[in-house]
């Protein structure tokens, strides 16, 4: 589901269906990934968010449940080749990962090479197609124009979903961020808030702006 009616009255379990629940701290360890998932299951999260090294690890751990597997690509940066992103991207399928959270190309966007983004991005879609691709912008090192530009690209080269954040620069997803994104890409791409989302209030704020994704590493904090 891409889009949530903005009068609907949304519950904890409703949030709990759209989030990505994240673990992608560079000291996370084994048993992090596995509270992680055991988490997911317990709360009925959509998805566990992790780094491609334990993917593997967190698809036994969810052997018997539904929860799905994201890995993210060329994180956090977004500065890596094409080749590099769409090799990482095609081994964390291959691993067990149902979905690719991208970090665009944020230099080559400021530097207005538009075509490199586009290439970049679609490169990885059709790596792993028909699996899905979020793409995160980074939208607090982006003007408006820029975001507006961002968004159009990604939707362009095919992603199914476009991102605020990675969580590791200066902000997290804003309420006017989400708007201005699904403005941008209507109702047949989603849209992911992430970053900075710390209660079920604020992850509600997110929905109505227009997210239909939630990432979160506080996803048993916003639910319970």
């Amino acid at each position: 589901m891409f889009y949530i009616p903005e009068n609907k009255e949304l519950t904890k379990k409703d949030i709990a269906r759209i989030i990505d629940h994240t673990q992608l701290k560079p000291e996370a360890t084994f048993d992090d990934i596995k509270k992680l998932c055991n988490e997911a299951k317990q709360y009925n999260f959509y998805s566990v968010c992790v780094n491609s090294f334990f993917v593997p690890f967190a698809k036994e751990q969810l052997k018997e449940s539904d929860v799905k597997i994201a890995s993210v690509v060329g994180f956090p940066l977004g500065a890596m080749d094409t080749a590099s992103k769409t090799f990482e991207a095609e081994r964390a399928v291959r691993s067990g990962a149902d979905e690719i959270d991208m970090v665009i190309n944020i230099g080559a966007l400021k530097s207005k090479e538009y075509k490199i983004v586009e290439e970049d991005i679609r490169s990885v879609v059709k790596a792993v197609s028909p699996h899905i691709v979020k793409v995160i912008i980074e939208t607090c090192l982006l003007t408006d124009t820029e975001k507006i530009i961002a968004c159009t690209i990604a939707a362009s080269a095919g992603a199914q979903y476009v991102k605020t954040s990675t969580g590791f620069n200066k902000k997290g997803a804003t309420v006017e961020d989400v708007k201005l994104m699904r403005s941008v890409v209507g109702k047949k791409v989603g849209v992911k808030a992430a970053g900075g989302i710390h209660t079920f209030e604020e992850a509600v704020a997110m929905v109505k702006a227009g997210a239909s994704r939630i990432g979160a590493s506080r996803s048993v904090q916003i639910v319970t």
